[in-house]
């Protein structure tokens, strides 16, 4: 079998409980926490671990190894981590549509695709307007079945995780309607569109903006397909960079975070009005996240280089 752990980041299991390194930035933070639930390092070998997702009838995360043009799989019950697909198209965001099939951002053939039952791939967007998208990057899909998805310039930056070229398009936000076939801009403007996720009623849509200075986590009003009310909800503190993220049913985000020095590594924790309550300290920056487990309240964590994992005191929205 594979293996895929490895001593890049340097990790020791707390041996002490509540694990020190869940701090809280706000007394509200303490609720969330467990007492005997520590920070686990599941696996280890990534270049730059990416898009996690949670397959609950199959007890297995998958997430992207986005230059190593791999997906990994991580098994519940074994603890295995082995291959899930190679070559991946050097694919990024993940998620899964409301027939459980996977949905995943790929950068180098710069299109969202979707997987059927039988392993067929569908191709849901890769033009706009008769032009190439650029990478897309993160995705979510909505109760009605609509795929919404950030395409930043990031993958054909380089050959590093994509394929090196000219853009074609602005770097804007997307809406995809399989049922219809249509793909629909939703939101422009944004430098650096990154990280993006729904409140739990869905009346809101957050976005990193990840290429101004500071960094910022923009927030929408959401009608129908769609947006208005701009406005930054959250503005990073220097160095600090939101990545992905994700909601739990009360409305807080769960932030891959870090960069700037190795006190903002890890996931930084803001309630639903923008401040932050909490910190998990990690030994490298998190890429993005997201809530799995029976109970969706076990929080798994894609480090640049490691898969991380808690479990928390509420559930993923």
């Amino acid at each position: 079998m594979e293996r895929f752990f490895d001593n890049e980041a340097p990790w020791a299991p707390s041996a002490r409980y509540p694990d020190p390194r869940l701090r809280d930035l706000d007394p509200a933070f303490a609720r969330y926490r467990l007492m005997n639930a520590p920070v686990q390092k599941l696996a280890g070998g990534t270049r730059w671990g990416e898009g996690p997702v949670w397959f609950g009838d199959h007890r297995c995360l998958v997430w992207s190894d986005v230059p190593e043009n791999r997906m990994l799989r991580w098994d519940e019950a074994t603890g295995a981590t082995t291959t899930f697909r190679a070559p991946s198209n050097n694919s990024n965001g993940n998620t899964r549509d409301r027939e459980g099939r996977l949905v995943t951002c790929e950068h180098l053939t710069r299109r969202v695709t979707r997987t059927e039952h039988d392993g067929r791939i569908t191709v849901l967007a890769d033009r706009f307007e008769g032009k190439r998208l650029n990478s897309p990057n993160d995705v979510v899909v909505k109760s009605d079945g609509t795929v919404w998805f950030t395409d930043p310039a990031f993958g054909i930056l380089s050959d590093n995780e994509g394929e090196r070229a000219e853009p074609e398009l602005p770097q804007d936000v997307y809406r995809c309607d399989p049922a219809r076939g249509t793909l629909e801009r939703v939101a422009d403007g944004i430098e650096g569109p990154n990280g993006l996720a729904f409140s739990p009623d869905e009346s809101i849509l957050y976005v990193v903006e990840s290429r101004t200075n500071p960094r910022k986590i923009l927030s929408f009003s959401v009608d129908g397909a769609r947006l208005s009310k701009r406005r930054d909800l959250i503005v990073a503190e220097p160095g600090g960079t939101p990545d992905g993220f994700r909601l739990d049913e009360d409305g807080n985000l769960w932030c891959g975070w870090g960069m700037g020095n190795a006190e903002q590594d890890g996931v930084r924790v803001f309630n639903s009005a923008g401040a932050p309550i909490g910190h998990i300290d990690l030994p490298e920056r998190a890429a993005n996240l997201c809530f799995g487990g029976l109970k969706r309240n076990r929080l798994f964590i894609t480090g640049a280089r490691s898969l991380y994992s808690l479990y928390v005191n509420t559930r993923g929205a």
